[in-house]
């Protein structure tokens, strides 16, 4: 545990953010998804986004109401509050708001990160993926291209607004159990001073009494101000995160399909077949996929005349490990194009090997027709 402090670490006001994200399609139409909401029928409501000079949000997520849920979890069930944000290139991000009663110990959070952050949670994640599954019945009409797919991401904000006792940034980063919390980490041996430092050399602090510490699974904030940007961004990233998981599995698949097709044979470059131009039609739009999903991420999220936001962020990419997972996409996107060029070469060769074929026999009924006429 932390070490022995007399300092108190009650919450006076905070909130638990779970989320769970979902890659339900290739694309949403964000328009027709807000008209549907808004039918009398629905059973869901809009609220209005989020307003902020610091993010510059092209297409922002549409977000949905869901109401009050019982979350599933293995100590019990918690009240909270069920949203969701759904983004553009096809991922709903579903959003449970789970309030911290006032005068809580942060170190009585400890028991429930670990169950959040540490331990599987199946429940909760069949019902955060039931709620997906409704989301995309009810905006059907707005998908482009749904899918299915086994996968999810999983991030949790720890977000206090306020303490009973008012505390600077560094007091609260050296004396309260954050480390602890964002690993749940629940035994009695203390962690490591370099395991420590890992979790909280992620800081960030902007005024005197704001921090935020961003580790790979989960974050804590002390935000007086309630500004929810940093909460924003990190959902972001985690959709970036989890689109590149996506298509990484998806080429790989797609990679060992063509590979199996053509060692069987089925792909065999030839003219008189529909075959090889069909796998080339598919990787061709394979890669189009691609192209536009890459463009959809750079474009996603931007940050505009605020450099402390921009570091979170940025930090935040590189402790998601995005950079590795973008450049493992780019890699088999890469290894994807070799092979359609190879395929496309085959086909040209095979193409000119008939058409040289063609001309010598055209040669040679030209000299057998000279030869029988005389």
């Amino acid at each position: 545990m932390h070490p022995a402090s007399t300092r108190s670490w009650r919450v006076a006001e905070g909130t638990i953010l779970v989320y769970r994200l979902f890659d339900l399609g290739e694309a949403i139409d964000l328009s027709r998804a807000e008209q549907l909401v808004a039918t009398p029928r629905s059973r869901v409501r809009l609220e209005s986004p989020q307003s902020t000079t610091a993010l510059e949000i092209p297409r922002p997520p549409l977000h949905v109401v869901l109401g009050p849920r019982a979350l599933p979890l293995a100590s019990g069930p918690r009240a909270a509050e069920a949203s969701a944000h759904l983004f553009d290139y096809g991922v709903a991000s579903v959003i449970y708001r789970v309030p911290i009663p006032p005068g809580t110990d942060l170190a009585d959070l400890i028991p429930l990160a670990e169950e959040l952050l540490a331990q599987p949670t199946p429940a909760l994640d069949v019902a955060a993926r039931t709620e997906a599954d409704e989301l995309c019945r009810i905006f059907a009409t707005a998908m482009e291209k749904p899918h299915t797919w086994d996968g999810l991401e999983t991030y949790h904000v720890f977000l206090v607004r306020r303490l009973q006792e008012p505390a600077k940034a560094q007091e609260a980063l050296a004396l309260a159990p954050i480390a602890e919390l964002l690993l749940g980490e629940t035994g009695a041996t203390p962690l490591s001073q370099g395991e420590r430092s890992d979790v909280t050399k992620h800081a960030f602090s902007y005024l005197e009494d704001d921090l935020a510490v961003v580790d790979w699974n989960g974050a804590f904030l002390l935000e007086p101000s309630g500004v929810g940007d940093i909460p924003d961004l990190l959902e972001f990233a985690t959709a970036h995160l989890l689109e590149l998981r996506y298509y990484d599995a998806l080429l790989d698949r797609e990679l060992h399909a063509i590979y199996d097709e053509i060692d069987a044979g089925r792909a065999t470059p030839n003219v008189f077949t529909r075959r090889y131009s069909k796998l080339q039609r598919r990787t061709a739009a394979l890669l189009l996929e691609l192209s536009e999903m890459t463009e959809r991420l750079e474009n996603a999220v931007k940050i505009v005349g605020d450099f402390y936001l921009a570091r979170v962020y940025q930090r935040a990419v590189r402790r998601f490990r995005l950079p590795d997972w973008q450049g493992t996409v780019l890699r088999k996107q890469e290894l994807l194009a070799g092979v359609n060029d190879l395929l496309n070469d085959a086909a040209n060769t095979r193409r000119g090997e008939l058409l040289e074929l063609t001309v010598i026999l055209l040669i040679l009924w030209e000299i057998l027709y000279a030869l029988l006429r005389h």
